[in-house]
């Protein structure tokens, strides 16, 4: 492997395309013999697809676009990509090929980037972690024993390994930015609306779920976003529209910012002392910048909104269930989806319509309350979780213990990181400090309804002022 360029973040990959330094093909080259080399190490990468089944992956590079060349990889759940291989972690759908292409790989393509393989998920995305049975265990690159957390750790596995700059992933309830916490990189959440969910999808679960990518550098973020965002034909919903580009944001300072900052956890849990440090360390440092930092937080969810959450993810298992029985032409068959799985599709199919309205509409009336929260603060800071990764297994189902996963997630879920799904509003992790084990620790930060732009600064200058890019793991297992 060529060490330089495997740690180069997506601009700079690109910019040596444009100057001639390296050709899209020899970048291609290298990014398939990192796979070679590493996806045996961390079991990141479930599928390589060649070029022919990315014709647009920008081999003639050009001024205008972005990431000429740059090879990147595609999370297994969501996003289809005509002829390829796509089974959303589930032995249900083994040897499945779409048929299709969704509007965001098109967006994709017209980036520049070429799309040389799929990314491990849990099955259906519907839990934390990325240790499906199909495809086995995603390991975190910074320990090999541990949990990337999940439902998009292929995609964050992958990245901080340095086998790819950048992957998408996408978000129903965190899964971009817990993966991103425990894999030290960047996770962007972005705005409802902001990026296209079709043509398969328009509102996927009452609005909750967004689709975006993993970084390391907030260049890449910002010029990401600026390629794919904006709406398709027949969108359901529209985010307020970019007063200019989000690559020029993050050149930008953020001035003096309101910022709310709580690490008290939602149900009573014990959080890390690591982590406890590390958040002290971050409203420092915030504060050092020149922002005005208080200790606040939003309204939690109360009793009727803890009952909407659990209508409405219940919602959404019945929905993938009866989506995919339309589709395969059949049901699963005894073994084919996980005990957890199987857990779910049960609450799915006791949730009426009316259930599912009733949680959308209490939801609904909680956002407008948390906007009221962000008319006078800019932003919410909280650790993105409240533990550092988990051995491997810890967070998945048996058959004596189907619900194991969904009881052990909240030793380190418990900052309200679904806020951001409920209001569509855009949040994004980042990695500011280790534990005192070596491993990234992640700080999220809530912004108001379409104010990426804000994100996009203020993470600039935390990325200035505390450098995570240079942090590499050594993919190897605690001792």
């Amino acid at each position: 492997m060529d060490e330089q360029l495997r740690w180069m973040d997506a601009t700079e990959q690109a910019d040596l395309v444009r100057s001639g330094q390296i050709s899209a093909a020899e970048l291609l080259a290298e990014a398939r013999d990192r796979i070679r080399e590493l996806n045996p190490v961390v079991n990141a990468v479930i599928a390589g697809l060649d070029t022919d089944a990315t014709p647009a992956n920008g081999s003639t590079p050009t001024d205008d676009v972005p990431f000429a060349g740059v090879p990147f990889l595609v999370k297994d759940l969501a996003l289809e990509i005509a002829g390829t291989p796509f089974s959303e972690g589930s032995r249900w759908l083994a040897g499945n090929v779409s048929g299709h292409s969704q509007e965001l790989a098109r967006r994709f393509r017209q980036a520049g980037v070429a799309i040389i393989g799929k990314t491990n998920t849990c099955e259906f995305g519907l839990s934390p972690h990325c240790e499906p049975v199909l495809h086995g265990a995603t390991r975190n690159p910074w320990d090999l024993s541990r949990s990337t957390s999940g439902s998009s750790g292929g995609s964050a596995a992958a990245v901080a390994a340095g086998i790819v700059p950048m992957a998408h992933g996408n978000d129903l309830g965190g899964s971009l930015r817990y993966p991103a916490a425990w894999c030290g990189l960047l996770g962007l959440k972005p705005t409802r609306g902001r990026v296209p969910l079709g043509p398969e999808y328009g509102d996927v679960v009452g609005g909750l779920a967004a689709e975006f990518a993993l970084t390391r550098t907030v260049r890449d973020a910002a010029a990401l976003l600026d390629a794919v965002a904006g709406p398709a034909s027949g969108d359901p919903y529209l985010a307020p529209p970019r007063p200019r580009p989000y690559a020029a944001e993050a050149v930008t300072p953020p001035g003096q910012l309101r910022i709310a900052a709580t690490a008290t956890p939602n149900r009573g849990q014990t959080v890390h002392p690591d982590y406890l440090r590390a958040f002290d360390a971050a409203v420092r440092l915030l504060s050092d910048l020149g922002h005005d930092v208080q200790e606040a937080h939003p309204e939690p969810l109360d009793r009727a909104g803890h009952h909407a959450i659990r209508a409405v993810y219940a919602a959404a298992a019945a929905w993938i269930e009866g989506y995919w029985t339309r589709r395969l032409g059949r049901g699963p068959e005894p073994g084919e989806v996980e005990p957890y799985t199987e857990v779910l599709f049960g609450r799915g199919r006791k949730v009426s319509a009316g259930d599912y309205l009733q949680g959308v509409e209490e939801l609904q009336r909680f956002s407008r309350r948390v906007a009221g929260f962000f008319q006078t603060y800019d932003l919410w800071l909280t650790p993105t979780v409240g533990w550092p990764p988990l051995p491997l297994g810890t967070l998945t189902a048996t058959a004596e213990d189907p619900v194991r996963g969904e009881r052990e997630a909240g030793r380190f879920l418990m900052f309200d990181g679904e806020y951001a799904n409920i209001t569509g509003n855009p949040a994004m992790s980042v990695p500011l400090g280790t534990d005192s084990a070596g491993l990234p620790v992640g700080m999220s930060f809530l912004a108001g309804f379409g104010a990426e732009a804000t994100l996009f600064r203020l993470a600039a200058q935390l990325e200035q002022a505390s450098p995570w890019a240079g942090r590499r793991p050594a993919l190897k297992q605690s001792t």
